[in-house]
């Protein structure tokens, strides 16, 4: 069982930045992925950018360009800066781990929120 904690949210205002980190209580190598997702009010959660363990990003359309999600597998821990925050990116951020990320996420933390002010 791998735990993951998330930390780094707040309220920032427009065009700050952030940067949240997951923590794992297990090595992260294990997982073919690891992912951040967001939650909006009334929303579906949504994938904002995963990382592979070959380090390949990807990213969802809305933040590509503001969003770096890295990894650092000596502390188990994956980031997420957030650059050029708009008040559309004011969420509850999870993480998220996947050993197969085709069937699924296998292991999710509490999330953060983040909360941008116009």
């Amino acid at each position: 069982q791998v735990q993951l904690v998330e930390s780094g949210g707040g309220l920032v205002q427009a065009g700050g930045s952030l940067r949240l980190n997951c923590a794992a209580s297990g090595s992260i190598f294990n997982f073919n992925a690891m992912s951040w997702f967001r939650q909006a009010p009334g929303k579906q959660r949504e994938l904002v950018a995963t990382i592979t363990t070959g380090g390949t990003a990807n990213y969802a359309d809305s933040v590509k360009g503001r969003f770096t999600i890295s990894n650092e597998y000596a502390k188990n821990t994956v980031y997420l800066q957030m650059n050029s925050l708009k008040p559309e990116d004011t969420a509850v951020y999870y993480c998220a781990a996947a050993y197969m990320p085709d069937t699924g996420y296998d292991y999710w933390g509490q999330g953060t929120q983040v909360t941008v002010s116009s």
